[in-house]
């Protein structure tokens, strides 16, 4: 019984569809009604005035981890050296070490930045070294980046005072 109230119900509710009908009242406000009024007129429906839901397409999996990956959010901070340290390097070297959580992604990079610009070339350890660097102050910042240079997360500013003697230079 219910099946076949079922199927007839499906195979009528095409055939029915409610008219609609649109008019203007005395004070100039527009109404809407499935039942008609006086000065009532019918409103047509174009197949541009219908609903158009589109789906994005589903990722394959490589995209989906890709994705993932990408999403992951990292806490970073720089270990090593600490904020305002003096260090004392007449060859004018520094190791800058990082703490990271989560693991690196194996798609993801590190950059160190030092004075604003990009020192060195990306990679995936968490230690730099930095070489023939000028005495005086310098500020240190580390950034996760993704291959096509997306930045995911970023560490403080580290500031480091460096002590070196300097030769002088024949003129």
């Amino acid at each position: 019984m219910r099946l076949s109230l079922l199927m007839l119900a499906l195979l009528i509710s095409p055939l029915i569809h409610a008219t609609v009908y649109k008019w203007v009242d005395e004070d100039g406000k527009v109404h809407f009604s499935d039942e008609p009024v006086n000065n009532a007129e019918v409103v047509e429906f174009n197949k541009n005035t219908e609903n158009q839901v589109k789906l994005p397409q589903p990722y394959s999996k490589a995209e989906s981890a890709q994705l993932t990956a990408d999403r992951v959010n990292y806490n970073m901070r720089i270990t090593s050296p600490s904020e305002e340290e003096t260090i004392r390097s007449n060859e004018g070297e520094i190791s800058i070490a990082v703490q990271l959580e989560p693991e690196l992604a194996s798609s993801h990079l590190l950059v160190l930045f030092m004075d604003g610009k990009q020192y060195g070339d990306a990679q995936q350890r968490g230690l730099f070294r930095v070489t023939n660097i000028d005495r005086g102050e310098h500020s240190f910042v580390i950034k996760a980046l993704t291959q096509d240079g997306k930045l995911l997360a970023s560490t403080p500013p580290r500031k480091v005072f460096l002590h070196r003697t300097i030769q002088n230079r024949a003129r």
